[in-house]
């Protein structure tokens, strides 16, 4: 890859989980009441077919790792378990009283924070009270975060047991210096022995979450901890830019300097060598910042053009309607967003008084919904394009303007109704879904609201 690119277009940008992103949601236009209706169109019809999906929000953590960007609350009070778990299921039940139906379940996520902070009786009481109201859709696919530091064998079991058969375990670096710099003190022993816990139990599909430009890192090291990754061989891997964003996230994100982070080139050459090696031991690059070998699901889905992207990430099976529970978690209709209160406290307060903690939203407009499928084919299957006419929008005469540049260094393909996205491109999907990112153009957002693209 040529350095003048990474140069050129390492501007502040979105990572597109979803479309608006979430600094542009009119949330002028949005009430509980519409987003209760969005959430009951997109149930009714979605359920019978392919089922919904469940983020759960697990936010506990023993200790403040400083890279982290997720809402989260440190403690090592382990009694806040329980009050949680009922919270959670308050505000399923509060859900599920405004279905005709029993849901399917298709997907499960438990999210963090750390959901391996929860005890293996908790983590059970959890799972089977979503289903006291639910039932499991055919093919399910049920995941959780774990980390290698406190992620038991007992726990591990009894959520296979409870039907989950993806985990991925957050490894970041294994050099001493930079886990230190994180806060992340995280022995290779520890990831090798949940990763082979794991596979003896039976998990199909396990992963392992690596971060390029942490503060101190080198290129030795992520050759290293691409070394130590291949020799247990995960399923999946997530190897993305890190996050710098001090000023969104507060003091979390202030353990070090500034200048004690690769930059620019030096950021993307660490990329460039982890991809080099990566390929070198069979693992495919899937849409941005994925890997998987080509036994794991999300390998089949790029493959066969089915990949799908959310707020939880690349996923291999698709659903409309994912329900966020828990404290921040994002909801998503395909129609509409909706947020949930990031105070603990306040999430407490409102399912007492017997509310959805819902404190904001975006209910899409239709070209709203034209841009988001065009970001999502451009995040899944590297290619767009606007025939059938109802894909047409008005600016896209504009768009392919802006993308006149992109193409001239051969980044994409325009062709008469669709663009496509060439290997010299992948590292700069972000910057391309900014063309056609129509709220972004509108409002000349701040170049502090996001973290930088390349």
């Amino acid at each position: 890859m040529k350095i003048s690119l990474t140069q050129k277009y390492n501007v502040p940008g979105p990572r597109y989980t979803s479309y608006p992103t979430v600094p542009y949601w009119n949330e002028d236009a949005f009430s509980i009441d519409k987003w209760k209706s969005s959430f009951q169109k997109a149930f009714s019809e979605s359920n019978s077919q392919n089922g919904i999906s469940l983020y759960i929000h697990l936010p506990f953590c023993e200790s403040m790792c400083t890279f982290c960007g997720c809402n989260k609350r440190i403690t090592k009070n382990h009694s806040v378990e329980e009050k949680y778990i009922q919270a959670l299921l308050k505000e399923w039940s509060l859900y599920c009283r405004l279905l005709p139906q029993k849901p399917y379940i298709k997907e499960i996520h438990l999210g963090g924070g750390t959901p391996t902070f929860f005890s293996v009786k908790n983590l059970e009481h959890l799972i089977n009270g979503i289903f006291s109201f639910a039932n499991k859709a055919e093919n399910h696919e049920f995941s959780f975060e774990g980390h290698p530091n406190n992620t038991t064998y007992e726990q591990l079991k009894k959520l296979y047991d409870l039907g989950f058969r993806r985990v991925s375990f957050g490894v970041q670096d294994y050099s001493a210096k930079v886990q230190k710099a994180i806060n992340r003190i995280q022995p290779f022993h520890n990831v090798a022995k949940v990763t082979f816990w794991a596979k003896e139990i039976g998990y199909t599909s396990i992963g392992h979450d690596l971060i390029f430009g942490l503060p101190f890192q080198t290129l030795e090291d992520v050759i290293d901890t691409i070394e130590k990754t291949n020799s247990v061989k995960p399923d999946r891997l997530a190897f993305y830019s890190y996050a710098h964003v001090p000023w969104i996230k507060g003091n979390g994100q202030r353990g070090f300097n500034d200048e004690n982070l690769p930059q620019d080139t030096e950021k993307r050459q660490l990329y460039e060598i982890g991809k080099k090696l990566l390929s070198a031991n069979h693992y495919h690059e899937i849409g941005m910042d994925h890997f998987a070998l080509k036994t794991d699901s999300l390998y089949h889905a790029a493959q066969d053009k089915s990949l799908h992207r959310n707020f939880m990430g690349y996923s291999a099976s698709k659903t409309q309607l994912m329900i966020g529970l828990g404290v921040s978690s994002i909801s998503d209709s395909w129609y509409g967003f909706a947020q949930n209160t990031k105070s603990l406290e306040d999430y407490y307060q409102i399912l007492e008084w017997n509310q959805l903690p819902v404190v904001k939203g975006h209910i899409l407009t239709d070209e709203d919904l034209i841009i988001r499928k065009h970001i999502l084919n451009l995040t899944c299957k590297l290619e767009t394009s606007w025939s059938p006419d109802y894909l047409y929008f008005e600016e896209l005469p504009e768009v392919l303007i802006a993308l006149k540049e992109i193409e001239k260094d051969q980044l994409i393909v325009i062709e008469e109704d669709k663009i496509k996205i060439t290997e010299e491109g992948r590292p700069f999907v972000r910057n391309i879904c900014m063309a056609f990112d129509l709220h972004l153009k509108r409002k000349s957002p701040e170049t502090n609201l996001f973290s930088m693209t390349v």
